[in-house]
């Protein structure tokens, strides 16, 4: 069992989508978990379907969205960094790094997630990774906690090897669904059209099923 986790991510629906399974383990199991949110997400394409929130509500909406989502995962430890969406990497990463550090040395976490560093795809993804694993190797050795990376590239499996650890989440998986919904900005319309498909496609059905109760994490290393 961990002693505490801590999850470091840029937006808000980042700590659902592909993790939410696993997050909900953790706190089922009685292990606290905080949640360091980069961004409010507020340059986001995604407005609802049909559209119920503008440019201007956005972020607002997203933290909502962000507060329920934690909610229905158990986590009772949110901290937000309020930093500008897709700017992280133009951040100086020393900075960024403190911000992580910071929370480090207060909950004195046995496990840290993140993104991949460099197997992010999106900048901000890759920015925040790579300053919470800088923050991380601040450490002295037998003090730092286990990294866990997720890639979003599509060779990653090719590049990093097989993951090192999944989770089935097939025993959580409706309060998984239910922090992804609680993202309704971003979640709604391709919820729709996944039900949507599944319904057309039973190949689909079954590869969807199995992707949805599996979460794969690397182990980052720590220089």
């Amino acid at each position: 069992m961990e002693r505490h986790v801590l999850v470091v991510y840029p937006h808000p629906d980042d700590e659902s989508f592909g993790k939410a399974g696993t997050l909900a383990l953790y706190t089922a199991a009685g292990t606290p978990v905080t949640l360091i949110c980069g961004t409010l997400g507020q340059m986001g394409r995604n407005m609802g379907k049909p559209f119920f929130a503008n440019r201007e509500t956005l972020p607002v909406l997203r933290e909502q969205e962000l507060r329920d989502a934690c909610d229905v995962l158990g986590i009772r430890d949110l901290r937000l960094l309020r930093l500008r969406d897709k700017t992280l990497e133009f951040e100086d990463p020393e900075v960024l790094a403190d911000h992580v550090e910071k929370v480090i040395r207060e909950v004195n976490p046995s496990l840290v997630m993140t993104f991949y560093p460099k197997h992010g795809v999106h900048p901000d993804h890759n920015a925040l990774a790579e300053a919470t694993v800088r923050a991380v190797a601040r450490l002295p050795k037998d003090e730092r906690p286990i990294v866990y990376g997720s890639p979003v590239t599509q060779n990653a499996r090719e590049v990093l090897g097989p993951p090192d650890v999944v989770n089935d989440v097939s025993s959580v998986l409706d309060t998984k669904m239910g922090a992804i919904r609680a993202h309704k900005s971003q979640s709604q319309a391709m919820l729709e059209g996944v039900q949507k498909r599944m319904e057309s496609d039973p190949e689909f059905k079954e590869q969807y099923s199995k992707f949805m109760t599996q979460e794969a994490f690397w182990i980052v290393p720590i220089d």
